[in-house]
């Protein structure tokens, strides 16, 4: 019996409880209840606002609990929390307190996957850097599982996983924070401020962090950005391999922009990869998701294969995506910028003449003064709404290089009329793009619905 065979049979007539009932959690509950579980689930939400997701938990066999205090009286053996459960939550104390197994589908997974995985994190990057590497390891030929918080579960598929495959996994700071186990391969690509409605303080979210490379051993390699200060500053905690990348600096081991040519230097054997122009997916900040991901797979995709990929990969979508042309105007949803340096690195870091820009959302409470000047050089009309909507207006107005009118500030109510604000000023050749530097919560329940929410009133425009 392998150790996933015990694990599924120890759980047998055990009581198991998940936190959300969310499209994530949803093959879990099916998953757990067929292994012969006692299954249930719950959330702050009512039944009708949960949709079809209960109807299917229901089916699944799970036992309901819902309400505002739906994690008052569980009864149950073991619980996985979901990522966006902050992990000292008095009743997630109360429970261990009480002998309760505290876990999550991240830390079950790592225990139980009989494969390498290579796993990413950071503040801005990780989703596209986490699946470029997929990219390159699918085209090198290698059976490659992709999951964790870029969206989909691997846990439930634990047993279809070999020994050969490659499991590789985004990991948010939520998920890292309770992780004792450390990937093959980890990759840092930066770190700013970020999360810090749920994280309690800076100190915690890079805490968080920085689990992804303390419990590596000496056999496993770390990839960390030379140019964030933050990642850098990891480097004394790497056990095993370091390789570093950067856009600024030549590096003894490490993928890095040497004038227009990326280059990998493997100890002293130095390989010219390819020109950073030939990367389909635009922007200084693709560069050094390329970096980052080349420095993962090194050794294990072949410099061809590398540059197939980046001339043929057309990016992620909600990330600098071109939505249409219309009137003669190019309209983007750039909906992951859910950080001010996410509009920065991303969106404002494309384009050389002056654009349209559709900011605000969810108050995460992180520092929005370095947006401001950057929109003064990149901006042509802000058009502002939700909660960080004062914040941004702000930080524009006293940044030294603004002056009246630049940009133009406009606020509105809703993404109806943002976009119809941008098209009533937007003149033939100019560029309207959404990037919003904050989070979707409070007008919507993620990026993606706010970047297909985006989309289809551009895609209706007549």
């Amino acid at each position: 019996m392998n150790k996933i065979e015990k694990f599924f049979n120890e759980i047998k007539g055990k009581k198991v409880c998940f936190v959300g009932i969310g499209t994530s959690n949803l093959p879990l509950i099916e998953l757990f209840s067929q292994k012969g579980a006692i299954v249930s689930a719950c959330d702050r939400q009512s039944y009708d606002a949960l949709g079809d997701n209960a109807k299917r938990a229901e089916k699944a066999g799970a036992k309901l609990i819902l309400g505002d205090d739906y994690l008052d009286n569980i009864d149950t053996d073991i619980l996985f929390r979901s990522p966006g459960t902050p992990f000292y939550k008095p009743e997630l104390e109360t429970l261990k307190k009480k002998g309760v197994v505290v876990t999550s589908e991240m830390e079950v997974f790592f225990d139980l996957c009989p494969c390498k995985i290579i796993a990413v994190t950071g503040s801005d990057g990780k989703t596209t850097t986490t699946t470029i590497i997929s990219e390159l390891l699918k085209e090198a030929g290698k059976n490659v599982h992709l999951g964790g918080n870029i969206g989909t579960p691997l846990l439930p598929i634990i047993e279809d996983i070999r020994d050969n495959d490659y499991a590789v996994v985004e990991l948010s700071s939520f998920q890292l924070i309770s992780m004792r186990k450390s990937p093959e391969i980890a990759v840092v690509t930066n770190l700013a401020p970020n999360h810090l409605d749920i994280h309690k303080d800076m100190d915690e979210y890079v805490e968080s962090k920085k689990n992804i490379i303390l419990h590596q051993n000496a056999f496993s390699k770390a990839v960390l950005n030379l140019d964030n200060d933050i990642s850098d500053s990891f480097s004394c905690d790497v056990r095993g391999k370091l390789v570093k990348f950067s856009r600024r600096k030549c590096l003894e081991n490490g993928a890095y922009l040497n004038g227009e040519t990326i280059v990998y230097n493997d100890y002293g054997k130095i390989t010219p990869v390819m020109n950073y122009k030939d990367i389909k997916i635009a922007g200084m900040h693709n560069v050094e998701n390329y970096l980052a991901a080349i420095s993962a797979v090194w050794g294990i995709v072949d410099v061809d294969t590398i540059v197939k990929v980046a001339k043929t990969f057309g990016g992620v979508e909600h990330r600098a995506e071109f939505v249409r042309e219309f009137e003669g105007v190019e309209y983007y949803n750039d909906s992951i910028a859910s950080s001010p340096t996410r509009t920065i690195m991303g969106t404002l870091s494309l384009y050389d003449e002056k654009i349209i820009v559709i900011a605000g959302g969810y108050d995460k409470h992180i520092p929005y003064e370095p947006l401001g000047p950057v929109i003064c050089d990149k901006v042509k009309l802000l058009i502002l709404l939700g909660d960080t909507a004062p914040k941004i207006e702000k930080a524009v107005k006293e940044s030294d290089n603004y002056t009246e009118n630049n940009p133009v500030i406009i606020k509105v109510d809703n993404m109806e009329q943002a976009v119809e604000t941008a098209r009533k000023h937007a003149q033939k050749g100019d560029k309207v793009s959404l990037s919003p530097a904050s989070a979707s919560f409070g007008l919507y329940k993620n990026f993606m619905e706010r970047g297909n929410h985006f989309k289809s009133i551009v895609n209706e425009l007549k």
